[in-house]
C-alpha cells in the first residue's frame, strides 16, 4: 500500500487521521508542521502529502509552494477547516498552487479514499 506523509499541528486529528489511514492498509509518517514535513519528505520522499492549511511555523500554502518547486511530480491533498477567512478561500489557493485534491475539515473516510484513490491512478506531467 501507498506511503502518506501526513502533516497536521493538531495532535489529536493527526493521530485520528493516521489511525485511520493505517486502518486502509497505508504506511503513515507524521509531521507536526511544514517544515518537519519537508524535512521527512527530502531523506524519503512518499507516494502521497497530505497537510493542513493553517499551522504556525511554515503553514500548509507555503509547503505546497515549496514542494511543487523542489519535486514537482509530488501528489498533494490539502486540508483546511478554514481561518481568518473561509476554508474554501484556503482550499482553492491551495488547488491552484498544486494540490490534486482539497477537502473541506470534517470529511468522511468515504471523501479521504476518494481524494487518495483519485491522486494515486493519475501520473502528473
Amino acid at each position: 500500500m501507498p506511503h502518506i506523509l501526513l502533516i497536521d499541528d493538531d495532535d489529536l486529528f493527526r493521530t485520528m487521521l493516521r489511525e485511520n489511514l493505517e486502518e486502509l492498509g497505508h504506511t503513515v509518517t507524521e509531521a507536526h508542521d511544514g517544515k518537519e514535513g519537508l524535512a521527512h519528505y527530502a531523506l524519503a520522499p512518499t507516494d502521497l502529502v497530505i497537510t493542513d492549511l493553517i499551522m504556525p511555523g511554515k503553514e500548509g500554502i507555503e509547503t505546497i509552494l515549496e514542494m511543487r518547486k523542489k519535486w514537482p511530480g509530488v501528489k498533494i491533498i490539502a486540508m483546511s477547516g478554514g481561518g481568518r477567512v473561509s476554508a474554501t478561500d484556503y482550499l482553492q489557493t491551495a488547488q491552484k498552487l498544486g494540490a490534486g485534491c482539497v477537502l473541506r475539515k470534517p470529511f468522511s473516510n468515504d471523501e479521504l479514499t476518494a481524494a487518495i484513490n483519485q491522486l494515486l491512478s493519475t501520473t502528473r506531467p
